[in-house]
């Protein structure tokens, strides 16, 4: 007879198998994998998506968020901060007078969802996903109306104040298209972030670690970016 924790356990596992995406003849579907026990805030991967992108300043396609659990009068409570999207590192915090028991940094992005509920909501049809996973956005037919902006439950889309239309993360699709990694994963150090086809070897092994989490999953968007050794408690 099966227990309360082994059942709870398995559902757990199940929601996260349910949200891999199913890869087909016609094209085989692209995830993202961050190793977050990897990642050391060093905001190269910020300044390299700014570069490779034209990101306008005070704006990002992707950005690190760095979380502080500590007890604070014996209750444990969570510090959470990106100063300029972490683009530039973090400085060292002044904890003296509390217990810190972890703290980690954790990348964000655009989750290239299965079931995106930004392209729902688009009245123009400006933003949609391709075959290969990839949620995209036609800047000639985008209206700025930000319905999306509103729709995206990970914050990842803003207005582009000079274009006049909405921009994200693209998961660098024109440097893809053309056999190469997208440019925050190239440049980053320690090798934290993972990029390639669901049907990668290195894909499958990370995707079959128990440690792996994915955002919010009680939305049911399936994002399509995987979280492996992350010790956090609170999103």
């Amino acid at each position: 007879m099966i227990s309360r924790r082994e059942f709870l356990k398995s559902g757990i596992k199940l929601a996260i198998i349910l949200t891999l995406p199913v890869s087909s003849a016609k094209s085989e579907k692209y995830v993202y994998v961050i190793d977050s026990s990897r990642c050391i805030g060093c905001g190269s991967c910020v300044r390299a998506c700014r570069e490779e992108n034209k990101v306008p300043e005070g704006k990002y396609r992707t950005w690190v968020e760095r979380y502080v659990v500590y007890m604070n009068e014996g209750i444990e409570e969570v510090y959470v901060e990106s100063p300029e999207g972490g683009e530039h590192g973090f400085e060292d915090l002044d904890f003296n007078d509390k217990e810190v028991l972890r703290a980690y940094f954790v990348p964000k992005l655009c989750m290239h969802c299965e079931k995106p509920p930004c392209v729902k909501v688009c009245p123009v049809n400006a933003t949609w996903l391709t075959d290969d996973g990839f949620v995209l956005i036609d800047e000639d037919h985008c209206i700025g109306c930000k319905y999306c902006i509103q729709a995206c439950p990970y914050g990842a889309r803003y207005f582009h104040e000079e274009k006049h239309v909405v921009d994200k993360c693209t998961w660098c699709y024109h440097r893809v298209k053309r056999g190469m990694k997208p440019a925050c994963v190239h440049v980053c150090p320690t090798k934290a972030r993972i990029f390639g086809k669901i049907s990668d070897k290195e894909i499958e092994e990370r995707l079959r670690d128990p440690t792996i989490k994915i955002l919010k999953p009680e939305l049911n968007t399936r994002p399509k970016v995987f979280y492996q050794k992350v010790g956090w408690e609170v999103w």
